[in-house]
């Protein structure tokens, strides 16, 4: 098992637990980290600039992530630091620090950024939803909702959807953070620390993932539960093997919604019944792109492996980064790129999965998946630098 990911408990056994992910001690639970693979590269990522913006997160998990809109990138960090930059030169727009709830030390955020017409929104480990002016990140509202949130706020609808890690789903509204609705899904006594981003239908339809291995619909509108189905179910002789969270963010393509379990499956849904249409025996936590009719993943194990997204056919798989702690992956012109933590970014041909470039940018290792600015591409370290790159083909 990975135990990159933190656990998150409901109980006393957190201690035991955590340091148990210090491979319990049992040989059988020792993986062999891939060495670095060696790539003749078709393409190299040129620095045009490097920001550093805040502290990063640092070795904590997190679901921060840069977002780009408008000639601008906005980053965050941890700590609370927020700042908007030039996309051009990396200049810095303006910059806030955001302080926690009662004068606690942090912010603690964790989730995010999303972007939704002139807001920024983000959401916290101290159980809060911020939302600040794009324009020069005036503190609009902040809500306090019923858990610690590591996902990342979806908008819609005039909603601020966002789900926390005990399980809740919650609606507040858009200009105001007052809470709309509220509903409650299962959660097990052990879980991954970290819940599924929501996302929406335009027909008003909201997909989750929850920690019981269930992918569940939901109304917008009102919160209404409109159907759940299992996809992964509890397996194993102890408490971690059995860990079936369906953390990655669900995906909304032709009236099926695509879902990837821990411990379980990779799953086409239909979305108006969640009737099953397809499963494969596929396992992680990390969110997954789909591509035209191609769905690229990196699984449990770091393989980083393509699928036909109407069969669930597996097209090629790549397994020279195995257990080096990917991130996501990233379509860059016409390729993956993924990060892992010693720092590396590596490029991947979307026909074959074969090696196309590979390259040492930041010795504190990368943690969420770069994003496409324009023709750039930006990615964060754990340490908070920010990096923004452009393609030059190897002749």
């Amino acid at each position: 098992m990975q135990c990159r990911r933190l656990i998150g408990l409901n109980t006393l056994l957190l201690m035991g637990l955590l340091s148990g992910c210090s491979l319990f001690n049992r040989e059988q639970d020792v993986v062999k980290v891939s060495p670095l693979p060696i790539v003749v590269n078709q393409f190299k990522l040129n620095q045009v600039w490097k920001q550093t913006v805040g502290q990063g997160v640092g070795s904590f998990y997190s679901r921060l992530q840069p977002a780009y809109q408008a000639g601008r990138v906005y980053v965050a960090d941890r700590q609370g630091r927020v700042a908007a930059l030039s996309a051009a030169k990396g200049e810095v727009i303006w910059q806030v620090k955001l302080s926690a709830p009662l004068n606690k030390r942090s912010a603690l955020l964790s989730g995010g950024i999303t972007l939704a017409g002139e807001q920024l929104l983000l959401s916290s480990e101290n159980a809060e939803v911020l939302a600040l002016q794009v324009a020069d990140g005036t503190l609009l509202w902040r809500q306090t909702v019923g858990g610690e949130v590591i996902s990342r706020p979806l908008v819609d609808q005039g909603l601020v959807l966002v789900h926390t890690n005990n399980g809740l789903l919650e609606a507040l509204d858009q200009q105001s953070g007052q809470p709309r609705w509220q509903q409650s899904l299962d959660i097990p006594v052990l879980s991954l620390r970290g819940s599924s981003n929501p996302v929406a239908s335009s027909e008003g339809i909201m997909v989750v993932g929850g920690k019981n291995g269930r992918v569940n619909a939901l109304s917008l509108e009102q919160g209404e539960l409109l159907w759940q189905q299992q996809i992964a179910q509890p397996t194993g002789t102890t408490e971690i093997d059995r860990l079936n969270d369906v953390a990655a963010t669900p995906v909304i393509i032709d009236n099926r919604v695509l879902a990837l379990s821990y411990h379980g499956t990779l799953s086409a849904l239909a979305l108006h019944s969640g009737q099953v249409m397809w499963q494969r025996p596929i396992s992680s936590a990390s969110d997954f792109i789909v591509v035209g009719q191609q769905l690229y993943l990196v699984d449990q194990a770091d393989n980083v492996i393509a699928v036909d997204s109407r069969s669930g056919v597996e097209l090629w798989r790549q397994s020279a980064l195995r257990h080096r702690q990917l991130t996501s992956p990233t379509l860059y012109q016409g390729a993956l790129v993924v990060g892992d933590a010693q720092g590396y970014l590596h490029g991947i041909s979307l026909e074959e999965g074969q090696l196309v470039a590979q390259q040492k940018l930041d010795s504190s290792g990368f943690y969420s998946a770069a994003i496409v600015a324009g023709d750039r591409l930006v990615v964060q370290a754990r340490k908070g630098a920010l990096y923004l790159l452009s393609r030059q083909v190897v002749e």
